[in-house]
Formats: C-alpha cells, sequence, structure tokens
C-alpha cells in the first residue's frame, strides 16, 4: 500500500509540472519583469491538493488511510532519515545558484527576490496560522502542529518557483523542483512527522502561494520600486519557520 502511494504522489508531481506547460497562461512583456496573468485553470491542482488535506481533517475514510499509512510505514523504519529538513529549500535556492552560473531565468535578479520574499511570506503565514487553528496531532504523538505540512509547502513554493522561472529554458528544471518537493513531502510522512493529508496540504500551500506571488508582482514592484532605478541595491526580509525553529532570512539585491 505504501509503495503504491508513494508511487501515485510522485507521478502527480510529474503531472502537475507538465500540466503547468499546456496551461494557456499569459505573460506580459515589460520593461522591469515578465509577469503572469491570472487564470482560473491554475488554481485546480492546489485546490485539489488543498481540498483532499481539508477534507481529510473529518473524513472517517481519509483518516483510515492516513492511519494504514502510518502503520505501514513505522513497520519498516529503522531510523529516521533527516534529508528533509534541506531538501525543502533546495528547489527554491536552485533559482538562484542557476543564475549564479549564468543561466539567466525569466525575471531580474531584483523581480525574482521580490516573487521569492512575497511568495515566503504568503506561504508561512498560511502554514502557521492553520497550524495555530487546526491542533492535529502528529503521527509520532510529539504535538500538535501537524496540518499542514510546513517543510512540503516550503518545498512545492520552491519548486513552482524553480518552475517559473525556468520552464522557457526546459521543462526538465520544473520536473526536477516538483521531484525534489515530492520527496521532500515522502520524508515527512516517513519519518512519522506528518500524515499524507498534511503533505497535500502543504503541497497545495506552496504551489498557490508562489502563483499568487507572480500575480501580484506588479503591483509590489511599483509600490516598491516606483522612485528607484534598476541599478540601485535593496535589502529585504523574510520570515522563515521549518516545523521547530522560527527565525529570519536577509536578502540584498544589487
Amino acid at each position: 500500500m505504501i509503495y503504491k502511494t508513494i508511487s501515485l504522489v510522485f507521478l502527480f508531481s510529474i503531472f502537475s509540472a507538465t500540466a503547468q506547460k499546456t496551461d494557456s497562461i499569459a505573460a506580459i512583456d515589460s520593461t522591469v519583469a515578465h509577469h503572469i496573468k491570472f487564470n482560473y485553470k491554475q488554481l485546480i491542482i492546489p485546490g485539489a491538493l488543498i481540498g483532499y488535506g481539508v477534507i481529510g481533517l473529518e473524513s472517517d475514510q481519509l483518516l483510515n488511510f492516513n492511519s494504514q499509512i502510518k502503520k505501514e510505514v513505522t513497520e519498516d523504519i529503522d531510523e529516521k532519515i533527516t534529508i528533509d529538513d534541506f531538501s525543502q529549500y533546495a528547489p527554491a535556492a536552485s533559482v538562484f545558484a542557476l543564475n549564479a552560473f549564468g543561466v539567466k531565468g525569466k525575471n531580474t535578479m531584483r523581480d525574482r527576490s521580490v516573487i521569492f520574499v512575497t511568495s515566503y511570506v504568503i506561504m508561512a503565514s498560511t502554514v502557521l496560522g492553520l497550524k495555530s487553528i487546526v491542533h492535529e496531532e502528529r503521527p509520532d504523538g510529539s504535538s500538535n502542529n501537524s496540518f499542514p505540512s510546513g517543510h512540503t509547502a516550503t518545498a512545492f513554493a520552491g519548486a513552482e518557483f524553480l518552475w517559473q522561472e525556468y520552464k522557457d529554458k526546459s521543462i526538465w528544471y520544473g520536473i526536477a523542483g516538483y521531484a525534489v518537493a515530492t520527496g521532500t513531502g515522502l520524508f515527512r510522512i516517513y519519518n512519522n512527522r506528518h500524515w499524507l493529508t498534511d503533505v497535500a496540504a502543504g503541497a497545495g500551500i506552496g504551489i498557490l502561494s508562489t502563483k499568487i506571488a507572480y500575480w501580484m508582482n506588479p503591483y509590489i514592484t511599483k509600490k516598491l520600486f516606483k522612485s528607484s532605478s534598476e541599478g540601485h541595491s535593496t535589502s529585504m526580509i523574510a520570515p522563515f519557520y521549518n516545523g521547530q525553529q522560527y527565525g529570519l532570512s536577509f536578502v540584498k539585491v544589487f
């Protein structure tokens, strides 16, 4: 059962990346950046994932499915693998790493950074808000902040970020990002830290947060930089939460 679940989740992540390639998403060219128009079709995948997670909070069938997965996973666990503590950041970090190595993305460094910070603020606020409201117990019983998965939300927000910036270069950037994000979610289940419904909701929140950040970027950029030029440096601070620690990240754009 657990192997079938892993396969289905992985295949869904690949579908998420490839399906968005065929969406009728128009881009607006400007002197500052490329911005994405709102399209209701973009809500289908994250909406389905979030809906599955929310329904799973009360659905006896999905709760039983969560328990079955937990039982099968915990039977095979010898020791925890903490790679998910690091892999959650890999997709987003790849965007800046690729740019550093000369592979230019869709947007300028300034706009890319604004989008990243906006996405992270939306994602972290949503995750923390839901955790404080829902109070779902973790599978290992360690705390009551299981829903949704913050690690998974972080990973999928980064995967969508990577997809949007580099999908015009190659579809494989997006597929790789979504594969890493899916692996992060699966390791959260494997390490007995989250239920499948937590991971699904986290994935949906992460994807949607980045989409919203792209939709908002023209307005945020206009407000932040209406009196500044492209060459001026800008500093931004964004909160982070990895499931255990709180903190701030600092971004300086030159």
